[in-house]
């Protein structure tokens, strides 16, 4: 929803050409670092091509452009327990490569301000996100979080299985950041559906990743709590924006009607 995508063929080699808006080079050179840094260290992440230049992305009249190498398999399915299982596992096992690391760019985790304009847009709307962010701070006070670089967005179908190795490959680093490993969990569990539906995954991650289980037990509900503001907020802005890049008015207004749910009826 916030770049353009197309699959290249040259030969009988795959690539995927991925355009984003100049205003998000500076973030987006630093996705492509962490992409490369993994598939230096043999996970399957969508190497990026470097220009002869040996620049990561070239600008172009619409924005800024990479090519990606194709990371073959199929998306996980977020609902199947055994998948929960891959997509745990890997998740944890890339931010074991992943703690105290910064790439220059690498963009904070938490942008969401308390004052923005379009947490106008409805009466139920800066309450909500400014609680979330008030339990966050307190959180951030009394606990220390394990930190690293995170993915920013570990949608069940960003992980791959390639059914002819058994190897599950991790795209779309273009929401890439630095911050608690705990966001991406709470990321991951907010796409699964909440944590009754989440449990083969959230076990998968606590064996194979960094977040000791205490840290994990006591953040999770506040990180997702979080993590819904952030969907609010982003929502309403676009709203307020009129950006429909990858979706329309509709689908904008269900995206913050799921983030209401979720802070006001504590759906989650």
């Amino acid at each position: 929803m916030t770049s353009a995508a197309w699959s290249v063929r040259s030969g009988s080699r795959r690539y995927v050409a991925k355009l984003v808006p100049p205003g998000m080079r500076t973030s987006f050179e630093a996705g492509l670092v962490l992409a490369e840094r993994l598939c230096s260290a043999g996970v399957d992440a969508g190497r990026p091509v470097r220009a002869a230049d040996g620049s990561l992305c070239v600008p172009v009249d619409a924005g800024v452009l990479a090519l990606l190498e194709h990371v073959t398999g199929r998306p996980l399915d977020g609902a199947d327990p055994v998948d929960q299982q891959w997509w745990g596992d890997r998740l944890g096992s890339i931010h074991r490569m992943l703690v105290d690391v910064s790439v220059p760019g690498l963009t904070p985790w938490h942008w969401v301000r308390e004052d923005a304009p379009h947490l106008n847009l409805a009466d139920w709307l800066r309450p909500a996100v400014a609680d979330a962010m008030h339990a966050l701070a307190k959180l951030q006070v009394t606990d220390r979080l394990t930190v690293g670089a995170l993915h920013g967005d570990p949608f069940y179908e960003a992980f791959l299985l390639d059914r002819a190795t058994g190897r599950i490959g991790v795209i779309d680093w273009g929401s890439a950041c630095g911050g608690p490993f705990v966001y991406d969990v709470a990321s991951a569990v907010m796409y699964a559906g909440g944590p009754a539906r989440a449990g083969e995954f959230l076990a998968a991650y606590a064996a194979a990743g960094p977040v000791p289980a205490a840290e994990l037990e006591a953040a999770l509900p506040v990180l997702l709590r979080f993590r819904w503001a952030v969907q609010a907020d982003w929502y309403a802005a676009r709203i307020a924006d009129g950006d429909v890049t990858g979706s329309d008015d509709d689908g904008n207004r269900k995206g913050l009607e799921d983030a209401r749910r979720a802070l006001v009826d504590r759906f989650f």
